[in-house]
């Protein structure tokens, strides 16, 4: 019986590329995503099945489920990828934008999870895989809300992984660095209040230097060979770096005091 993989957030980016290395190694993959209509590359495959599923409609994650189970007879993996990156000074978001960040990065990964563990349980197995980002290690100045919601996810899942060693499952993190995608276009929400002056020259500095961070970005397969390897490697590592740039601001990360970390990143966006 093949193995079955369940990912969020499939129509593009990390998503449809692991869709892709997962099919080419013969699994089966249920695909959502919030529209379907769009979808013309997917469907090409056999053994697909593409599913609506918004992680803010809780009736569409148990019916992506449901269906998934139904036509391949269970889930192995599950990949939590739907998500996007708020970025501002905090005072200028709206209440209702900053729920929504939360809603879809944290409380959709949440809720998600919690709709496929009794599927797992029920089982004694499978694999709950994270994707999070170097933002969840260390965090960029105008990022607070979306570094927030990564630092959650960190957490979320370090401690989710003692709850289902109780049952066989693991969890795995996948932490990305750059990536090529379209994280930098229709994955960003961006807000600014140009009458709030004392945050400009941040705003427009941080714009001006984040480019140089994508430089090195990798492309989106590089992601999903990260995420085949936290499926099947058959180990309880926890933590998977994705990115020559992700290994290196992490490992950087790690060793600098949060004095000399700071003022490297102050340094790379000509802040001093």
């Amino acid at each position: 019986m093949k193995n079955t993989i369940l990912i969020t957030g499939a129509s593009s980016g990390i998503g449809k590329a692991t869709a892709k290395l997962f099919l080419e190694k013969g699994w089966n993959v249920i695909a959502t995503m919030r529209n379907l209509e769009g979808e013309t590359e997917l469907n090409n495959f056999d053994n697909v099945l593409l599913a609506k599923l918004d992680v803010l409609d809780l009736g569409s994650i148990e019916q992506a489920i449901a269906d998934g189970i139904r036509k391949f007879g269970k889930i192995d993996v599950l990949v939590n990828n739907a998500g996007y990156g708020a970025f501002g000074p905090v005072e200028a978001f709206s209440r209702e934008n900053i729920i929504r960040q939360f809603n879809t990065n944290v409380i959709g990964l949440v809720d998600v999870t919690r709709a496929v563990l009794p599927h797992f349980r029920s089982n004694q197995g499978g694999i709950l895989v994270n994707i999070s980002s170097i933002g969840g290690k260390m965090a960029f100045p105008l990022g607070a809300l979306y570094h927030g919601t990564k630092f959650a996810v960190e957490g979320i899942s370090e401690a989710l992984s003692y709850e289902v060693e109780q049952f066989g499952a693991k969890v795995k993190i996948v932490e990305p660095g750059a990536i090529a995608t379209d994280f930098a276009g229709r994955s960003i929400d961006f807000s600014n209040d140009e009458s709030m002056t004392e945050y400009q020259a941040l705003v427009g500095k941080v714009n001006e230097g984040m480019p140089a961070f994508f430089e090195n970005a990798s492309p989106a397969s590089v992601v999903a060979e990260v995420i085949y390897e936290a499926a099947t490697d058959g180990t309880k590592k926890l933590r998977y770096t994705a990115g020559e740039d992700a290994k290196g601001i992490v490992a950087r990360r790690q060793e600098a005091d949060d004095d000399t970390f700071f003022s490297e990143v102050k340094v790379m966006f000509k802040l001093d």
